[in-house]
């Protein structure tokens, strides 16, 4: 009897077996409830803001077109509670918004995408000729011929107070590639499409929007602001912090005029309601809308959209939004209809992966385990700290050890020492070309060259400090000993 048992159980083990390969693995995904998917969410997303120091942020999911997540955490200035309703600026991923704009116009024969943006504006006079040459999809697909450079956008003195004042530009300036032959993001290409959604649109840019996009998403406490004043002086949108030593530090936006490439101000709940609007198609006609998710001809950048397509995700569109006090994220899977985005109240970090929280976010969701890298903000901040405590300490070993010294100081070893020596303090004046070099050509103001490594900006500030008064101490004892 027993040893039919064995042989019977043998049997039924293979048959149960078999049967489970056929009907293939159940993802862990599928295996855990949503309650249990929301938890894990919401343990790792807490994990992340404490692994780098971000005060606040939210959290919106959609899945199969619902809101799935739609969740605050910390708190503001204030001490308010950060909810799924709280308001964050989302910057650049406004860009989204305003190529849809155009689409709409496009679609109702309005606006022809392939026509000349000096088309609808007789009254430009540009001195380089191939400014009239620039195409509504230039614009939209950045690659209008204008970067930072040619037209500075972050530094530029005084700041834009109106899209009416920004055709004036093109009138004076010289485009640094000829349109359509080079990619360049460049924040007022996405102004001039706001310009021309109200030329062509017949009324203000951020009530085009009202009526045409948010509401009819019923994304009802989302609005366009025209410059970061604005964000600045409303009280229900949490104050943005940068990170100086581990700590976040509270700082107005810097005055800088973002109709149209990053203006729009959301919550995570109606966020949630855009990601779904990817894929019911309500506000665009199918062709177009696939156009809208598609690639430019130059790279992955198409219409306010990063485009890319990989066998495991398929279709994805994403973009990712930088003021230099607040960031926002957004990763749309299309064919998994699946959208996550983020927003925070901590700029642009040098030492943040502030798109690996949105991954982990669409590991969990896939069924994958999500942890915290262990070259986290508070962990590199923390190694800045003590690497600056040990500059300073090396500095004053370094000045004491030299005064107790009896060798002479050559004039070859004095000359090999200053330019050794002064490496360290030429870096701080470079820091703004190397890292418009790095960024494609965006210049960026020094501001938000602070902002965005501060504790870098202080350990090199200690490095050239200790240098320089090695340098002083080398000079006085080498003239000191030639008298």
């Amino acid at each position: 009897m027993a040893i039919a048992f064995k042989k019977f159980s043998l049997m039924m083990g293979c048959i149960l077996l078999i049967l489970a390969c056929w009907a293939g693995p159940v993802s862990a995904a599928e295996s855990r409830s949503d309650a249990d998917l929301r938890r894990e969410i919401d343990d790792y997303v807490r994990s992340s803001l404490r692994a780098n120091p971000i005060p606040a942020a939210a959290l919106a999911v959609s899945r199969n077109g619902e809101t799935f997540y739609a969740q605050g955490y910390g708190t503001d200035g204030d001490g308010r509670e950060i909810t799924g309703s709280t308001p964050f600026p989302i910057a650049s991923l406004s860009k989204s918004f305003t190529a849809l704009a155009v689409l709409q116009l496009a679609e109702k024969g309005l606006v022809d995408l392939d026509a000349p943006y000096a088309t609808y504006f007789p009254n430009l006079a540009p001195k380089d000729e191939r400014v009239r040459k620039i195409t509504v999809r230039n614009l939209l697909n950045q690659t209008s011929g204008l970067n930072d450079k040619a037209n500075p956008d972050m530094t530029r003195s005084p700041q834009y107070r109106s899209l009416e004042e920004i055709n004036q530009a093109l009138d004076g300036v010289k485009l640094a590639h000829d349109p359509g032959t080079a990619y360049s993001y460049h924040n007022p290409n996405y102004q001039y499409l706001a310009r021309l959604v109200e030329q062509v649109g017949g009324q203000s840019f951020a009530d085009y929007l009202k009526d045409n996009v948010f509401e009819p998403l019923g994304m009802n406490h989302t609005f366009n602001v025209g410059t970061t004043r604005q964000i600045v002086e409303n009280p229900a949108i949490p104050r943005g912090h940068y990170v100086l030593w581990g700590r976040p530090v509270s700082r107005e936006e810097p005055l800088w005029f973002i109709d149209g490439p990053a203006g729009i101000v959301s919550t995570a709940e109606d966020m949630a309601r855009w990601m779904q609007a990817q894929y019911e198609g309500r506000l665009l006609g199918p062709e177009l809308m696939e156009a809208y998710h598609q690639a430019g001809p130059i790279g992955p950048y198409g219409m306010g959209w990063l485009a890319e397509k990989d066998e495991r995700e398929g279709r994805t569109i994403s973009h990712s939004g930088i003021l230099w006090t607040y960031k926002a994220e957004e990763t749309i899977f299309l064919d998994r209809k699946l959208g996550i985005a983020m927003m925070f109240d901590s700029g642009l970090n040098a030492f943040v992966d502030y798109s690996a929280i949105v991954e982990g976010v669409a590991k969990i969701m896939r069924g994958e385990e999500a942890g915290i890298p262990l070259a986290n903000g508070r962990n590199i901040e923390t190694a800045l700290i003590a690497l600056t405590a040990a500059t300073i300490g090396w500095g004053v070993y370094s000045i004491l050890r030299l005064r107790r010294r009896r060798k002479r100081i050559t004039t070859v070893r004095l000359v090999v020492s200053t330019v050794l020596r002064l490496l360290p303090v030429l870096i701080l004046p470079l820091l703004s070309p190397i890292l418009s070099f790095v960024g494609g050509g965006r210049v960026v103001p020094w501001f938000g060259i602070w902002t965005l490594m501060a504790s870098l900006i202080v350990w090199l500030a200690a490095l050239a400090l200790a240098n320089l008064a090695n340098l002083a101490c080398r000079y006085r004892l080498y003239f000191q000993a030639r008298r």
